[in-house]
């Protein structure tokens, strides 16, 4: 007569199911992108693209060139991975990278080319933005079409946040060159907008 034992039935788990699970979680895909692993750089890649592919198209004359600024953009990820600090928002981290990285290539693509500012104080910046009113996609047509340097001012203002002088300091141009730009780039996404409809 065999003597059986009450015990609670436990679930065994092999090592490669223990992977699996870790595959899951962020935490799991960034270690693994540090040890340099395919199937995490691929993860990172896909999860992440759609998003920074909208940020780079706002900085860029076109398609070709925002992939030009996401493929640099996520070399610098992978290359810089090991500064990102764990528990803090990983797609805000990336998504910095991306600005830096579109800022760079405008910086290449105008050579520090600064605006007039004659006359910029005395056009009003004050009144709405027409912007609200338009679709994502027509928004971002427009803003694709304005120069370079309207544009990228415009995109840390008026979309990131960044106030006049962190704009100067990141585009190598002076608080009022940012402010005259700015003002340029809402009339000219005005003129823009409206002629959609025309």
């Amino acid at each position: 007569m065999s003597l059986a034992l009450n015990l609670p039935l436990t679930k065994h788990i092999t090592p490669s199911q223990q992977q699996v699970d870790i595959r899951d979680t962020e935490a799991g895909m960034v270690q693994g992108c540090l040890d340099e692993e395919r199937w995490a750089q691929k993860k990172m890649y896909e999860s992440h693209y759609g998003k920074m592919m909208g940020v780079c198209l706002r900085y860029s004359n076109n398609r070709e060139d925002a992939k030009d600024i996401i493929n640099e953009g996520f070399i610098k990820v992978f290359r810089y991975l090991h500064r990102y600090k764990v528990g803090t928002s990983l797609e805000g981290w990336i998504r910095r990278i991306m600005i830096n990285t579109a800022i760079d290539f405008y910086r290449k693509e105008v050579r520090h080319r600064t605006e007039d500012i004659e006359n910029a104080y005395s056009a009003s910046s004050k009144e709405a933005d027409a912007v609200s009113i338009y679709s994502a996609k027509e928004i971002l047509s427009v803003i694709q079409k304005l120069p370079p340097s309207y544009r990228a001012v415009f995109n840390l203002y008026a979309i990131e946040g960044y106030s006049h002088r962190e704009v100067g300091d990141q585009l190598g141009i002076s608080e009022s060159t940012s402010r005259s730009n700015l003002v340029k780039a809402r009339a000219k996404l005005k003129v823009l907008l409206h002629s959609l409809y025309k």
